[in-house]
């Protein structure tokens, strides 16, 4: 049995649907069953949280893995491993960040977190694999509501360069350590898409998907609205401009763990577009 935590999330959605479609038992939690729409052959749970000791025991009993999402424990996290150790968990897979690669971010919100998140899971007893994926593919949905309303997106630093990873091939990769985690115990695994693509090279793409032509207009940093970036805390938001604006015409680096780990060539930026197209149509 495997206990998957952000199930619902992107990644954990995928790495569901991986598990079930190779007949791998999970038990997906998240904090409303009712609307997770997970596939029928998941065990969907409700995540119990350090407030319900006995129920947060039960949602690991029988399980021998976990995928491990930083969201998921929060303040509470060394209790939830604590909690799985003690229910027979062996082996951890965790959903960190690639900054961590970059000793000179360590004071980046993001590389503050997941850098406690790995602590946490060194010191809990477990054995562990840490993921450490780059810039997500899915980041491209904040761009929905402009797609929705017209055909002019307008963006800072279009020229900014990354390596998106589709968030099927994270999963692709949590899967295989999950299922053979004496071959990756201790790994820490950098994850980047195949190919470097600027922004604007993603808007077209999403364009190219729905077949449509698209305006795309470069604005300065100043102008950008925190509705922009929906998902990203205000806190967050200056830092992860700076890195757009240091990363204008880069080269960044690219690894090949997706392909070493699953035997598959990464997924493109342009299969992502292609997978995700109806989420930028709309109803």
């Amino acid at each position: 049995m495997i206990v998957v935590t952000g199930a619902t999330g992107n990644v954990g959605r995928a790495l569901v649907t991986q598990l079930t479609a190779d007949q791998v038992p999970v038990r997906a939690l998240t904090r409303d069953p009712t609307r997770a729409g997970l596939p029928a052959g998941a065990e969907v749970v409700r995540f119990a949280s350090v407030a319900e000791p006995a129920a947060m025991a039960a949602q690991f009993a029988g399980a021998t893995a976990l995928f491990l999402h930083v969201a998921a424990g929060g303040e509470h996290t060394a209790e939830l491993l604590a909690a799985a150790r003690e229910a027979g968990v062996r082996h951890v897979v965790v959903l960190s960040s690639i900054i961590l690669d970059d000793d000179g971010a360590a004071e980046h919100p993001i590389h503050v977190m997941h850098a406690r998140l790995e602590q946490q899971v060194r010191d809990s007893g477990l054995g562990w694999t840490f993921l450490r994926p780059g810039a997500f593919s899915t980041n491209s949905l904040q761009w929905v509501p402009q797609f929705r309303t017209g055909d002019t997106v307008r963006w800072p630093f279009l020229q900014s360069v990354t390596s998106p990873i589709h968030e099927a091939d994270i999963a692709a990769v949590a899967a295989v350590a999950l299922r053979d985690p004496e071959k990756h115990a201790g790994a820490v695994l950098s994850l980047t898409g195949p190919t470097a693509v600027t922004a604007e090279e993603q808007i077209l793409a999403v364009g190219r998907a729905l077949g449509r032509d698209l305006t795309v207009v470069e604005i300065p940093a100043h102008e950008v609205t925190a509705d922009m970036f929906p998902h990203v805390p205000p806190g967050v938001l200056p830092a992860l401009l700076e890195s757009f604006g240091a990363a204008v015409d880069s080269e960044p680096d690219l690894t090949t763990t997706v392909a070493d780990v699953t035997g598959g060539p990464g997924r493109t930026f342009e299969q992502w577009a292609q997978d995700h197209a109806d989420d930028f149509r709309g109803a």
